[in-house]
């Protein structure tokens, strides 16, 4: 049964409660996760237009690669001081089989350590608290460029302190051309965030462990027994946040679709995977996670 958005009623809420309540979980989550942490997305109504960089222009040449970095210090600044919110906490009680993220934020990492720990967290586009040198492949933290940064360009933060942020820790400014980018310490090289621009692939290892995770819900595992309470049936795929625009997050609800497995969104505004949903819930994510988390405790 598939549920369009306007036919959302608080019967197919406890409905959706009630599947999730007792089954294996993979989780895939998007931007709409961390609007609550004060991190802005582009998908949800009212977000800003959408003109991110692209890995070549970020490649092109040197005024490019100034114009990111120029943007992101600044950016930096806001999205490091972010926090986990409610719904970040909430996943990590709930304790899924698998979290599947395709924010670079790290705040999943921060709210649920243990997880993280277990290797149970696939941070699909990266993170940007850690950069990469394109010729040595070095990866060193973000906050170290952040240090070199703020030296090179004394005072350039507080002379942009107005301008106004945007996802992805960039912020809309447009005059670059006096920002000193630093190379890499070791080398020399092209300094990039560890993480997937547009134009870029998803690493097949991460693309492999996130599909295995998904196939392995279609397996019924009888009467097992799973944080002490006895699980049967499939497993659900669980969709947090996302509008799935992009195929590096839609081609997993793809595959659950097509195993059969359940799969539930809970996002404001349409999604790519509508028509493919057991249920679409139009709540705010740190509503229904925390609502999902006090059912499975």
């Amino acid at each position: 049964m598939t549920l369009a958005a306007e036919a959302i009623t608080e019967d197919s809420y406890e409905a959706a409660l009630a599947l999730l309540q007792d089954r294996r979980l993979v989780v895939l989550t998007g931007a709409g996760v961390s609007t609550d942490s004060g991190i802005p997305d582009y998908r949800s109504p009212g977000s800003p237009s959408r003109q991110p960089m692209t890995y070549q222009q970020f490649i092109s040449g040197p005024q490019e690669r100034q114009r990111y970095w120029a943007r992101s210090h600044l950016g930096w600044r806001r999205m490091g001081s972010a926090v986990p919110n409610a719904g970040h906490r909430a996943l990590a009680t709930i304790d899924p089989e698998l979290l599947i993220t395709q924010n670079v934020d790290g705040l999943h990492e921060q709210a649920a350590p243990e997880l993280a720990r277990s290797g149970r967290i696939v941070t699909l586009h990266g993170r940007v608290v850690d950069v990469i040198c394109l010729s040595c492949r070095t990866v060193s933290p973000r906050r170290d460029l952040q240090v070199r940064m703020e030296a090179l360009n004394a005072g350039w933060a507080e002379a942009h302190a107005d301008v106004e942020s945007r996802p992805d820790g960039d912020v809309a400014l447009e005059e670059t051309q006096d920002f000193v980018v630093p190379d890499c310490e070791i080398c020399g090289g092209i300094l990039k965030p560890d993480v997937v621009f547009f134009g870029e692939n998803v690493p097949k290892d991460r693309v492999a462990r996130c599909m295995d995770a998904v196939d392995a819900l279609a397996m019924d595992p009888g009467a097992s027994e799973l944080r002490g309470e006895r699980h049967e049936g499939k497993g659900v795929l669980l969709v947090a946040g996302s509008s799935l625009a992009v195929m590096s997050g839609y081609r997993f609800v793809r595959r659950a679709a097509k195993a059969g497995i359940p799969v539930v969104i809970v996002n404001r505004g349409a999604t790519r995977g509508d028509g493919e949903a057991t249920y679409k819930l139009e709540v705010g994510t740190s509503e229904f996670l925390t609502a999902l988390s006090s059912r499975r405790a």
